[in-house]
């Protein structure tokens, strides 16, 4: 088993299952046969670029579980706001800047010390 694999084929059946989706309906958004990513999930296999690619983009793998995993953030939160900031304009982005600073700042100075968290 090649080095990348276990991260690889882990992440791949993680998000499949988030997302409730079959190895057969993966494979039909990705252009490839089921084959191919039950050999990914079962950690066989080399998969070249064309077919990493839109895998990781269809299901919405932080890439720093594959290449990085010491790096990725377990938190569902922290990742939700990572794709959706991905999918901003430069406009969308530049106008959110500002907003999240002053989110952050509020939080982080006790702002809401006194409301529960949200799960």
């Amino acid at each position: 088993m090649k080095e990348f694999s276990r991260p690889l084929g882990d992440a791949v059946k993680r998000a499949r299952g988030k997302q409730d989706l079959t190895q057969g309906e993966v494979a039909k958004m990705i252009n490839r046969d089921t084959r191919t990513v039950m050999n990914i999930e079962n950690y066989k296999g080399n998969p070249k670029l064309e077919v990493l690619y839109p895998l990781i983009r269809s299901l919405q793998i932080d890439s720093r579980e594959i290449f990085n995993p010491e790096m990725a953030r377990e938190s569902p939160s922290i990742r939700q706001l990572y794709f959706l900031i991905a999918d901003c304009s430069e406009q969308e982005a530049a106008t959110l800047i500002p907003v999240v600073e002053a989110v952050l700042s509020a939080l982080r100075s006790g702002w809401g010390a006194g409301v529960e968290k949200r799960q």
